[in-house]
């Protein structure tokens, strides 16, 4: 009695011997080889578009590769501990601030050497109000004369090198962060 691997063995000798006389009768005479066989026309670039339309059928359907750009695919998937650990790298978490200290002049938090956010605030409402003072001596922002500007506040006084300068008078201690 034949096992299965002999009878399997047998079967397949038995199919080979078919194939070689049935290619044999249709005219070849060596063995075949395995191939790949790719529309051409479809992934090359096409020279003459409008002669190619013209062999092409209207009623067949476009194939399988037809404007269809293959991409590759990954071959086994990701576990969930990979995908983690790459995500949770130590180059994506959040660095901790060494930087960081109070402003010396409101007291609220900073980065060191840039300017309080607070403390800008400040600087920008004054700036403002000197805005407005030089708008009403000189009368508007497009008549101002080209010339440097001098803010002095309360107890100050012009040098000598502000003379030709446009002076502008603040009824206020100059703050310190306004220096």
């Amino acid at each position: 009695m034949m096992n299965l691997t002999a009878l399997v063995h047998s079967l397949r000798c038995s199919l080979l011997r078919i194939e070689s006389r049935l290619l044999k009768v249709a005219g070849f005479d060596g063995h075949l080889a395995p191939a790949l066989a790719l529309n051409g026309p479809s992934l090359l670039p096409q020279l003459h578009p409008e002669h190619d339309e013209e062999q092409q059928d209207p009623e067949q359907p476009p194939g399988l590769l037809d404007s269809i750009l293959w991409m590759a695919a990954p071959k086994k998937r990701r576990t969930i501990e990979i995908n983690r650990t790459r995500r949770r790298a130590d180059s994506k978490l959040l660095k901790v601030k060494t930087n960081i200290e109070p402003c010396p002049e409101c007291g609220h938090l900073k980065q060191k050497h840039t300017l309080c956010g607070f403390c800008y605030e400040k600087v920008c409402k004054e700036t403002s109000v000197i805005r407005g003072q030089i708008k009403a001596m000189e009368g508007g922002p497009l008549r101002a004369p080209t010339m440097e500007t001098i803010v002095l506040y309360e107890g100050e006084t012009p040098s000598e090198h502000d003379k030709d300068k446009r002076i502008v008078e603040r009824a206020r201690k100059r703050p310190a962060w306004f220096s």
